[in-house]
């Protein structure tokens, strides 16, 4: 894909091995296509210079057996061509479904920090928009490659032999014409690649306006959502206009080009005539064979475009694959055992810039089946304290334990099997209440998904719908109030049963009706499991365990409700903003 970066072109290439004998047929139909276009001519002028100067009777004879021939001829190459066409595009298609999984795949093993850092609708680009590119590319370069070249050479060669200096002059000519194909090529390059940053900014601006667009009808600022869109549109637009301007001027200087090099055959190969070098009817069929040198010329110019576009996509492709996730399992790495459920956070410090720690040693001590609730200021560091446990980040120093094994050190899918995380901003997926529910253990039975349900407090409503656990949920559980949503959660974690829980704000958008169903639901989830819960109403955590008050990231004080309180602190200053005691 480019001599500059030979991995770039490996990776591409390692994408036709289990497609190769549908590369090696494809070559084959597509070498007998070429071959045939080239042989027509050629089986003309023999016929104009043998058989059709004799006799009628021996014309007549020769025509059943000729035409037979020729449509047997044609016959061959429409199925080639069948085969080129269909089969050729399936590869591409088989190649552009691996790429995309191949991608896919990429996405899902990323930290959350690689997603804090690209947008949406540019990783949804790259799905997109540039593997179609690739596709085309993967399918047609090799087939053109093949009619081309085969055609090209071809017709130089039998021209040769007609006319040796009218295929010099040809040749000069045809010089010129690809040393300013390749130099107009490299200046479409960057626009190309302009164009694949614009786009991905035009989907980028689309995802978020839709994403948000409740929020947008709340502010009414649809005006506002339309310029934006628009600034993004618009260069987009002078992207593209930027492009087609190169694209005009190139293919307007091949169609020169080729005027020049017309005109260079009928005025040289006119001389010729008269000098007696060259008879009229082998002119002619020169001509004839011009159009199929210059054909695939043609063909293969008009394919840097696609190239271009194939090479812009691929490279932000390559980009992926080749970044390095944050966060990794070391080689080997056992699972996890949670024994008790003992976590101690010990020393742990973190950025996400690398630059400012926002948790600064940090130390907490979560014994074994305790509720510990952690309150302080909005940027404290309670959610990425949370976050660091289940590895979504890697701290960047100290270490976390459960039952004495450092997390970085036991494979992040055991670790986050026996992490059951309730949030604020509960995700349901798009299709029924009985799937969302079976998120937490896709092998679930119907009974266990039901029991599950009622576990946390969401059965009886479930059950009242008409389609009960076949009810769909909408886009992100539109249908769902913010109560049912929470529930659905909390039954989900119910279903995956595991030793360590995690509560982020899991109450703080919900009314108190909704409040009440959901505690009794966490209460009832928490039972006998280590606990680590997050909640700025601090009505909520009065009767956990510990109380840890996190400022600036360290544990600032702790204690029971009663000795916080006491101590006259942190949290009894938060405690009396709330309550006016």
């Amino acid at each position: 894909m480019s001599s500059n970066n030979p991995g770039i072109l490996r990776k591409f290439l390692s994408y036709y091995r289990p497609q190769v004998h549908l590369l090696v047929l494809d070559s084959i139909c597509a070498i007998i296509v070429a071959g045939i276009d080239l042989a027509f001519p050629q089986i003309l002028r023999n016929l104009t210079g043998g058989l059709f100067t004799e006799g009628a009777g021996a014309i007549r004879a020769a025509m059943l057996y000729l035409g037979l021939g020729l449509v047997a001829m044609y016959a061959l190459r429409f199925f080639c061509r069948w085969f080129v066409t269909g089969w050729g595009h399936i590869m591409g298609a088989r190649m552009e479904s691996r790429m995309r999984q191949d991608l896919f795949d990429a996405y899902e093993k990323f930290s959350f920090a690689y997603f804090d850092r690209h947008n949406t609708g540019d990783l949804m680009s790259r799905v997109t928009n540039d593997l179609f590119d690739i596709a085309e590319a993967a399918h047609h370069g090799p087939e053109w490659i093949v009619i081309c070249t085969i055609e090209i050479v071809g017709a130089f060669i039998i021209m040769a032999f007609i006319s040796w200096k009218l295929s010099l002059a040809l040749a000069l000519v045809t010089a010129v014409l690809l040393a300013y194909g390749l130099w107009a090529n490299r200046q479409m390059e960057e626009s190309f690649r302009d164009n694949r940053r614009k786009i991905s900014t035009v989907n980028s601006q689309l995802e978020d306006s839709l994403a948000g667009a409740r929020v947008v009808k709340s502010f009414a600022n649809e005006e506002e959502e339309s310029r934006k869109f628009a600034r993004s549109n618009e260069a987009y637009l002078a992207s593209k206009t930027r492009n087609y301007m190169l694209m005009g001027r190139f293919y307007a200087s091949l169609s020169g080009f080729t005027g020049v090099l017309y005109v260079v055959i009928v005025v040289y190969g006119g001389l010729l005539i008269a000098d007696g070098q060259l008879e009229p009817a082998d002119l002619a069929t020169y001509a004839l064979y011009v159009q199929m040198f210059l054909s695939p010329i043609m063909t293969i110019l008009d394919f840097t475009e696609m190239f271009q576009k194939a090479k812009a996509g691929f490279e932000r492709f390559f980009e992926v694959l080749r970044e390095t996730p944050d966060v990794e399992d070391k080689p080997g790495a056992p699972d996890i055992r949670v024994t008790e459920g003992h976590v101690v956070f010990d020393h742990v410090r973190f950025s996400y810039d690398g630059d400012a720690d926002v948790i600064d040693g940090l130390n907490l001590d979560i014994e074994p089946g305790k509720k510990v609730a952690l309150v302080g200021p909005s940027g404290g560091g309670k959610s990425t304290t949370c976050a660091l446990l289940p590895r979504f980040y890697d701290v960047t120093g100290g270490a976390i334990l459960i039952d004495g094994q450092d997390v970085r050190d036991v494979t992040q899918r055991s670790l986050r099997r026996a992490i059951g995380v309730v949030q604020q901003d509960v995700y349901l997926f798009d299709g029924t209440i009985g799937e969302n529910i079976a998120y937490g253990r896709t092998d679930a039975t119907f009974d266990e998904i039901r029991a599950a349900a009622e576990a946390a407090n969401i059965a009886e409503f479930i059950e009242s719908l008409p389609k009960g656990y076949e009810t769909e949920v909408g886009e992100r559980g539109a249908r769902l109030s913010g109560g049912q949503k929470q529930r659905i959660a909390i039954a989900r974690v119910f279903l995956k049963n595991p030793p360590i829980l995690i509560f982020d704000e899991a109450t703080s958008a919900l009314d108190n009706e909704s409040e009440q169903a959901v505690q009794e639901a966490l209460a009832e989830l928490a039972h006998d499991r280590t606990t680590l819960v997050i909640a700025h109403r601090l009505s909520t955590i009065k009767d956990a365990d510990v109380i840890v008050a996190i400022d600036k990231g360290r544990a600032a004080e702790a204690g029971t409700h009663a000795e916080l309180l006491e101590l006259d602190g942190i949290y009894a200053r938060y405690y009396r903003m709330q309550f006016g005691q």
